[in-house]
């Protein structure tokens, strides 16, 4: 049986006296698309900055593949096959959609410190980039700069660039926030083209989205799981509704 794609053990976090990740144990398996929720200050963001790199871990282990990367650099755990999106869109602003992608696709096609390399003679470069911009269907945008284009659609070149890299593992932080249902309905169903055959995970409010997406779910309350489980089990769970999903309908 092959290694979970992720998997934490007894994972803790603290800034000072605040523990905030408090012994976290959690297999996410390969293929999976697993979303991560939790009110406010439960400490979603936290485990997803250990996880990629940008946080040390204070206790415990994350294994990638089988392999141990805690308290790598982001950019090394990039390079082992996973990549992040971010709660702020992260793109080029000044820069084409084009070149966004463009850039995304560098390091993995082989174009690492290369001064004497013009990139766009490059055409297989350009063949993966527009496969790229169609996949996320922004190929009539390819030549717009990514700052002008709407909210929906940056974050639609955000996800581009996050898969660009060909990593076998994304994760999105929100995906979804501040849009409309309309707009929420074409990045649910690009989220699910685009991570086809892929590891997903998400940390996402919507629960409309959760429940389309998710085959797992775990809940992470004041820095601790409280239920991990498919979303009719989670749905069902007392503690869940107690802690989430009824202070979600209450705000409704």
């Amino acid at each position: 049986m092959s290694a979970p794609a992720i998997e934490l053990r007894g994972l803790k976090k603290s800034f000072g006296l605040a523990e905030i990740i408090r012994g976290l144990d959690l297999k996410i398996e390969k293929g999976e698309r697993h979303a991560i929720i939790g009110p406010n200050g439960a400490g979603k963001s936290t485990l997803f900055n250990l996880i990629t790199g940008r946080f040390h871990v204070t206790e415990g282990t994350i294994s990638m593949h089988g392999e141990r990367i805690e308290n790598l650099k982001p950019y090394q755990i990039n390079r082992r096959g996973l990549s992040r999106s971010f709660q702020i869109t992260n793109i080029f602003p000044k820069m084409t959609v084009f070149e966004n992608i463009r850039c995304g696709l560098l390091w993995t096609m082989g174009y690492k410190y290369s001064f004497w390399t013009l990139v766009s003679r490059q055409h297989h470069l350009t063949e993966r980039t527009e496969e790229i911009l169609e996949k996320i269907k922004m190929t009539e945008r390819r030549d717009d700069i990514a700052g002008v284009l709407t909210y929906a659609e940056q974050r639609a070149l955000e996800i581009g660039i996050t898969i660009a890299g060909g990593a076998d593992i994304i994760m999105l932080d929100e995906p979804t926030a501040g849009m409309s249902h309309s707009e929420t309905d074409h990045i649910v169903d690009l989220i699910r083209d685009v991570t086809e055959g892929k590891t997903l995970v998400m940390v996402e409010h919507d629960m409309g989205v959760i429940f389309d997406l998710a085959d797992k779910i775990s809940v992470l309350v004041y820095g601790e799981f409280i239920a991990s489980d498919t979303p009719e089990k989670v749905r069902a769970n007392a503690k869940v509704q107690e802690a989430y999903l009824g202070a979600a309908s209450e705000e409704d």
